[in-house]
Parts: C-alpha cells; structure tokens; sequence
C-alpha cells in the first residue's frame, strides 16, 4: 500500500509540480512574514487569514486545472483552512 501512495504521490507532484511550488513558495513566504510581525497581533491575523483564503483559492484552482472540481472539495479546503487558522491562532500564536 505504501508503495502505490508513494507512485501515486510522485506522479501528482511530477504532474503539477507548478502549482505545488506555487503553494510552497506562498508557504514559506507565510511564514517568514509571520516570523517578521512576532508579537503585532493584528498583522499575525491579517497574514493567517490571508495564508488561509490563498490556500483555498489555490485549491479551487488546482482542481479546475484538473476539471475535477466538486464542491465536496471545495468544504474540504475551507475546512482545512478553518483548522490552519485554529491551530495556528489558538495554539502557537496564543
């Protein structure tokens, strides 16, 4: 099983690698901004709120790309942002 997830993995990334960079790159960039505005509450949120609605449109765009959009993966990327945000928010940024 690990062996056809690990097949299936390099193919999704060897596919889209663009659009993966796109989301590391935004990733990092997220959080170097987080490190630079330690300590300014209102910014920190800003840029986690911000952080959150790029990944969402980053998934919606990634699966119309695909033509395999649903709005099942739609809830699931705004859930996963709202997890992002309360992980963030209410555990390492207290």
């Amino acid at each position: 099983m690990a062996k056809h997830l690990y097949s299936n993995l390099k193919k999704e990334f060897k596919n889209h690698l663009f659009d993966y960079l796109i989301l590391f790159t935004a990733g990092i960039f997220f959080l170097i901004l987080l490190n630079i505005f330690r300590g300014q509450r209102v910014i920190e949120f800003f840029v986690l709120i911000s952080f959150a609605f790029f990944y969402i449109i980053w998934g919606v765009y990634h699966h119309i790309v695909n033509e395999i959009l649903h709005l099942k993966t739609v809830v699931e990327y705004i859930l996963i942002a709202f997890i992002i945000i309360f992980l963030l928010k209410i555990i390492i940024l207290p």
